[in-house]
């Protein structure tokens, strides 16, 4: 059995992780409350980043946070922004102790909080259940840390890793219960980024379409360099629906670039690499600049390569289903243009589940 401590910071991470892909900029974050060993308080950072989970559980507290146990899942806030600090309005509250597994990496916090309330007389508990709040946190870590999100990258294929038929034919590849956990799928991240060619076989919509979910679509972002996005696709029809990013060269002509922007779409322009496409780095920090934290790569194979190359997958979701397809269908991805075993990625498994007739394998980058 978990001490107090686990078992509350535990439930407080547990909160947070069901905002995750609601939150940008901001962490996904739980607090919890506890006094006398009864929750008083929780709370979840709310949609958009604010308000702060510490300040919904203090609302929720009242009177009964003074002297209370407070369980977070990251360093409690040091700057004002539009409200008063996190660590302030905790201090003002007169908690006794606070328990949270890490510090914030944002230069505006990095242990400014954990000093506030130390300074305070208030206790402070680090270090608790860090792993696991790693992984809840890892998309904004990764954009604190290196100023990119965390890009998971989910591929749906057959037994022998192919995504459609000779002729382009892949509905449905993957069965109902694959799709319904893609769209949860959606739910949990900032955006979901596809390239043109997949635009251009599916026509798909990118939003996420579970019943009682639908809010939860994040942005969508298509990488286009040559910028031939169609008008009447879906994605550009419900541009002010549903928020759309195109990913494109910086050398197209203003009138056409305005074209797409009066349909409601945002236009992130970047420089193109050598080989003439979108580097994939620079459009990496470009959507950390823009303060995503949790992109979702969902197709297609170049895109994909273009990806894997530069190591910027941090989660791979595989389903596979049990079909085979031939040597003369569409691979899941293209080249990765590394000759040497040593220098291709590496996964390492996080876990395997069934989805109907599919199987799900789960994957964290190695190393």
């Amino acid at each position: 059995m978990p001490d107090k401590d686990t078992h509350f910071l535990n439930i407080a991470l547990d909160l947070g992780r069901r905002m995750l892909g609601q939150t940008a900029p901001n962490p996904a974050v739980g607090c919890v409350i506890v006094k006398d060993g009864v929750i008083v308080g929780q709370g979840v950072t709310q949609k958009g980043g604010r308000p702060h989970a510490e300040t919904e559980a203090l609302k929720e507290a009242g009177d009964k946070a003074k002297g209370a146990t407070v369980y977070v899942s990251i360093e409690p806030c040091a700057h004002k922004g539009r409200t008063g600090s996190c660590a302030s309005a905790l201090i003002k509250a007169g908690v006794a102790r606070v328990v949270a597994p890490l510090e914030d990496p944002d230069p505006r916090v990095s242990g400014k909080g954990f000093h506030m309330l130390h300074e305070a007389g208030i206790e402070v508990l680090t270090g608790l259940c860090e792993e696991e709040a790693e992984r809840v946190n890892e998309g904004f870590l990764k954009r604190m840390r290196y100023g990119r999100p965390m890009f998971t990258l989910k591929l749906a294929t057959s037994l022998d890793g192919r995504i459609a038929t000779a002729k382009g034919e892949s509905r449905w590849i993957s069965g109902e219960e694959s799709r319904a956990y893609a769209h949860r799928l959606r739910a949990t991240h900032d955006g979901i980024m596809v390239g043109i060619g997949t635009v251009r076989a599916d026509n798909p919509l990118l939003s996420c379409r579970l019943p009682g979910l639908e809010e939860f679509s994040p942005i969508r972002i298509v990488v286009d360099r040559k910028l031939r996005l169609p008008f009447d696709s879906q994605l550009v029809r419900t541009a002010r629906q549903y928020p759309l990013w195109i990913i494109t060269s910086d050398r197209h002509e203003a009138d056409h670039v305005a074209l797409y922007e009066q349909e409601g779409a945002k236009i992130v322009s970047v420089p193109v690499n050598e080989e003439g496409y979108a580097d994939p780095l620079i459009a990496a920090r470009k959507l950390g600049e823009l303060g995503l934290t949790r992109v979702l790569i969902e197709g297609g194979a170049h895109l994909a390569a273009a990806f894997l190359r530069e190591d910027l997958v941090d989660r791979l979701e595989w389903v596979t289903a049990p079909l085979l397809l031939g040597s003369d269908a569409l691979p899941a991805m293209e080249v990765l243009g590394r000759e040497l075993l040593a220098d291709h990625p590496r996964f390492k498994s996080t876990g395997m589940r069934l989805l109907g007739q599919d199987r799900l394998e789960s994957f964290v980058r190695a190393g």
